[in-house]
């Protein structure tokens, strides 16, 4: 079983990184390889039981999809997700955000996977890039979400 962890720290409020990572729509604006998100099933009004399919590029081209259930939904703090396999053989990621002061957040992400170890390093290098690029997308666009910029003390 492989693990992989990894944690940053940004100059963004939880609430915005949040829902950033809950709009799928805009998913495509910011994450390289993400070509589209469908959600499957809504789950309850926290998103708990949500079913989403992720379609990914693949290094070699083609695209890749993802079914996952995301579960433990903690609002503007965190969530788990299943990656669910034919084989059973799932992986398992955590999103946690801890807030650091106004406007800063330390984002914490990990994942176990039982899988080739060389495939597994290209997911974890788009895994943390995906972060990278939320967090940049804020950074850039002041527009999205203002609301949820926190006042400046």
């Amino acid at each position: 079983m492989l693990k992989h962890e990894f944690s940053m720290e940004v100059p963004h409020s939880a609430a915005r990184i949040w829902a950033l990572l809950q709009d799928y729509d805009h998913w495509t604006d910011w994450s390289e390889m993400v070509h589209r998100v469908d959600v499957l099933w809504p789950g309850d009004e926290n998103q708990n039981g949500r079913l989403r399919r992720v379609f990914f590029q693949l290094p070699d081209g083609p695209s890749g999809a993802s079914l996952e259930l995301v579960t433990d939904v903690v609002p503007e703090r965190g969530h788990t997700y299943t990656m669910i396999s034919r084989d059973g053989n799932d992986h398992i990621g955590h999103v946690r955000l801890e807030p650091l002061g106004p406007n800063r957040t330390m984002l914490y992400f990990d994942e176990t996977a039982d899988m080739d170890p060389a495939v597994y390093e290209f997911i974890n290098k788009h895994n943390e890039d995906h972060m990278r690029a939320a967090s940049q997308y804020l950074t850039d666009h002041p527009e999205y979400r203002p609301d949820l910029v926190a006042p400046e003390a």
